[in-house]
C-alpha cells in the first residue's frame, strides 16, 4: 500500500494548519479544559466560514465532497493543536447522516444551520441499562392517533447517558425503541430532535478525564413525523451509517502524540535529585522511543479507513483495529509517563499544576476512558474477531 500523501492533501494540511494558527487562542484552549467543554462557537463558525462543513462528508457521492484523506488530516491537525472539535466532529457526522439518509425536510431546513455553523448536535445512543449495547435502546417512541390526513406526531420518554454536548446543541440525534415485539435491531426507529421540544432535559456529568457529558431526559416530548430519520424500525441502519462515519473518519484521535511532545519537553528540564536531567537517563529514552513507536503504528492503522475509502473501497472493520490499539496504546503511555514522572505525575489542576493542567494526570485519568467510548476494546475485539478472522460469535 503506497502511503505517500497526495500533493492536494498536503496543501489541505497546510492550509488547517495556517487556519489553527491564525484562529485558535490559548483563552479558548484554556477554557475547554477548565469547562470541560470542547467546543468554542467564535472558532467553529469562523471554520464553518471556510467551507469545510458544506463540503460534505466522505462517501456521499456529491460533487466537490471532501477527500476521505483530507477529513482524516482535518481531525488530526485539531486534534495536535488540542482545538475544541467535538462540536465540528458532531456536526459534520449527523451532516453526513442528513445527506445519505434524510428527507427533503432535513436537508433544507436543518443541513444549512450545520453547514454554517449555526448548530452542532449531541448523539442520543448510550443509556443507564445498556451501555455500548445501543441496539438494546429501550426509549420509547410511539405513535400518538391523529385524524386522518394529520401528520402523525410521536411520543418520546426514556434517557440517554454520555449525550456530550448536549447543552450547547441545537439538535439530538435519538435512538428509540418503536416496537418491543421485533427483534432488538429491527424495532429501532432514529430521530433528530430539536432541543427546543417541550419535555427535554439534561444533568451535566463531570468526567474523570475532565471532559463534561451529560445525561438527558425526554418526557412526553411530542415529536412530528417529519423530525424522522429513515423508516420506521429502520433506525438501526441509520445506525450503521452513523457509526460508519464515527468509527472510519473520525476514528483517527491519536493522543499520544501531543502526551509525548509535552512529556519530552518536560524531561528536558526536570532535574532529578542527582543534578541531571530526566532525558539523560537511557532508561526514560527507551520507554518514550517505545511510545514515539505506537504513535506511528496507531498514524498508520488510523489512516487505513480514510485511505481505502478515497480509493472507492468500502472500510470494514480498519476501523476497529485503528481504534483498538490507538486506544490501549494510549492508556500504555499515560502509564509509562505517569511512573516516569514519579510525584509530579500525580499533580492535577487543583493541586497548583499551573498552565500545564497537570497534563500527565490529566492523560492519566482521560486515557481509561478511551477504550470505552465509541465501542468498547472488547466490541473491537469481538468485531474483529467474528468479520475479518471469521471466529464464531462470542456469545
Amino acid at each position: 500500500m503506497d502511503f505517500a500523501p497526495k500533493p492536494s492533501v498536503e496543501e489541505f494540511r497546510t492550509s488547517i494548519r495556517r487556519f489553527v494558527a491564525d484562529h485558535l487562542t490559548p483563552e479558548m484552549v484554556e477554557r475547554a479544559h477548565r469547562t470541560g467543554t470542547f467546543h468554542d462557537w467564535e472558532f467553529h463558525r469562523a471554520l464553518a466560514a471556510t467551507g469545510i462543513i458544506a463540503e460534505g462528508m466522505a462517501g456521499d457521492g456529491r460533487e466537490g465532497g471532501r477527500d476521505p484523506l483530507e477529513l482524516y488530516v482535518l481531525f488530526d491537525e485539531m486534534g495536535l493543536a488540542g482545538a475544541p472539535f467535538y462540536g465540528l466532529a458532531n456536526a459534520m457526522l449527523v451532516a453526513g447522516v442528513i445527506e445519505q439518509i434524510g428527507s427533503d425536510f432535513h436537508i433544507s431546513e436543518v443541513l444549512p444551520r450545520f453547514h454554517s455553523g449555526e448548530a452542532i448536535a449531541a448523539l442520543g445512543y448510550s443509556e443507564p441499562g445498556s451501555g455500548s449495547d445501543v441496539a438494546a435502546a429501550a426509549t420509547r417512541a410511539e405513535r400518538i392517533p391523529g385524524h386522518p390526513g394529520d401528520e402523525p406526531v410521536w411520543l418520546v420518554n426514556g434517557q440517554k447517558m454520555f449525550t456530550t454536548l448536549v447543552h450547547e446543541a441545537g439538535y439530538v440525534i435519538l435512538l428509540t425503541r418503536t416496537d418491543p415485539d421485533l427483534p432488538k435491531h429491527r424495532g429501532l426507529t432514529m430521530f433528530l430532535l430539536p432541543m427546543d421540544l417541550p419535555g427535554i432535559e439534561f444533568q451535566a456529568v463531570d468526567t474523570m478525564g475532565g471532559d463534561r457529558t451529560n445525561i438527558t431526559y425526554f418526557t412526553d416530548v411530542r415529536v412530528p413525523d417529519r423530525w424522522r430519520l429513515g423508516e420506521v424500525d429502520g433506525g438501526w441502519n441509520v445506525m450503521k451509517v452513523a457509526l460508519a462515519y464515527e468509527r472510519g473518519v473520525f476514528g483517527n484521535m491519536n493522543q499520544g502524540v501531543t502526551l509525548l511532545r509535552r512529556f519530552a519537553e518536560w524531561a528536558r528540564t526536570a532535574e532529578r535529585s542527582d543534578g541531571t536531567r530526566l532525558i539523560d537517563d537511557p532508561g526514560v529514552r527507551r520507554r518514550l522511543a517505545r511510545i514515539a513507536v505506537d504513535n506511528e503504528i496507531t498514524a498508520l492503522l488510523a489512516v487505513r479507513p480514510a485511505l481505502l475509502a478515497s480509493q472507492g473501497r468500502l472500510p470494514t472493520t480498519e476501523g476497529s483495529v485503528a481504534k483498538l490499539f490507538a486506544s490501549e496504546a494510549y492508556n500504555r503511555a499515560a502509564e509509562a509517563c505517569q511512573e516516569m514522572a514519579g510525584a509530579v505525575g500525580l499533580l492535577s489542576p487543583t493541586h497548583g499544576a499551573g498552565e500545564d493542567w497537570g497534563f500527565v494526570d490529566l492523560a492519566a485519568r482521560d486515557a481509561p476512558v478511551t477504550t470505552i467510548y465509541g465501542g468498547t476494546s472488547e466490541i473491537q475485539r469481538n468485531n474483529i474477531a467474528e468479520h475479518r478472522l471469521g471466529l464464531p460469535r462470542a456469545r
